[in-house]
């Protein structure tokens, strides 16, 4: 009988994962679909209370989950907090926005945006990946983009800018820690139901052109993440890296 090749496994059991962000939205569903899936994790943010509680209520369902509050701009607090650890799985969710036209902004609002979607997550990126390689363990590395670190967007001339280079950073550090066996991929999510989504869909206007670009004609849902999360922190997914998966109903397929 020929033998058939076995199907990698989903599971994640015996693995550490560290998601920022975690408190709401996309990385506080990472945070659940990772420890439904059996691993140990890790929730990071500012916002003690809210940290809390996301940590309490993946307790009651069952997870293992611990909370650290953390602001990853903060580089010598991160290198510190995350070297005391060996993480398997890295999520980074930790983003926001300052929606506006391009002639309109300011410094100010750059900056903040550029540190931390792209600069924190650099080097958040590169502490896990050190631990990782002292330890001579492999891992997988994600870090959040969105659908906009490949097309453009109104408003969007910063945020879009950061996604676009995250997307260059993730494909470079993939290359470089390759032969360490450390996957470094980018998630990349068209408009979900979050906080951070709802300062652009509460625009009458725009939520219409959004619901036009989205070929599944709705938009997406925390429950859309959290199954290609799991994908790229498992077996499942263990040639592939420096590339992204994008979970954008179609939105760049034309």
């Amino acid at each position: 009988m020929t033998p058939l090749p076995r199907m990698p496994s989903f599971r994640l059991d015996g693995k550490r994962a560290l998601v920022t962000g975690a408190s709401s939205g996309i990385g506080l569903a990472s945070a659940a679909a990772l420890a439904g899936a059996g691993a140990e994790v890790w929730l990071m943010a500012r916002r003690q209370s809210e940290l809390l509680n996301a940590r309490d209520a993946i307790r009651a369902a069952g997870g293992n989950a611990e909370a650290r509050v953390l602001d990853i701009t903060d580089l010598a607090a991160t290198a510190a907090c995350v070297g005391e650890a060996s993480y398997d799985i890295l999520v980074n969710a930790a983003g926001l926005a300052r929606h506006g036209p391009a002639l309109d902004t300011v410094a100010a609002d750059y900056d903040t945006v550029m540190c931390l979607n792209l600069r924190a997550a650099y080097f958040l990126t590169r502490e896990v990946a050190r631990g990782l390689i002292a330890a001579g363990k492999p891992g997988s590395l994600i870090n959040v983009s969105s659908q906009m670190g490949l097309v453009g967007g109104p408003d969007r001339a910063v945020y879009a800018a950061t996604k676009h280079a995250l997307e260059g950073m993730t494909k470079s550090m993939a290359i470089e820690w390759g032969p360490h066996r450390i996957r470094v991929n980018t998630l990349c999510p068209t408009f979900i139901r979050t906080p951070l989504a709802e300062q652009t869909l509460s625009i009458p206007a725009r939520r219409t052109w959004i619901e036009s670009k989205i070929k599944l004609g709705r938009l997406g849902e925390l429950e859309d993440i959290m199954g290609p999360v799991v994908f790229l922190a498992s077996d499942a997914s263990a040639m592939i890296t420096g590339t992204h998966v994008l979970v954008d109903g179609g939105w760049t397929a034309e």
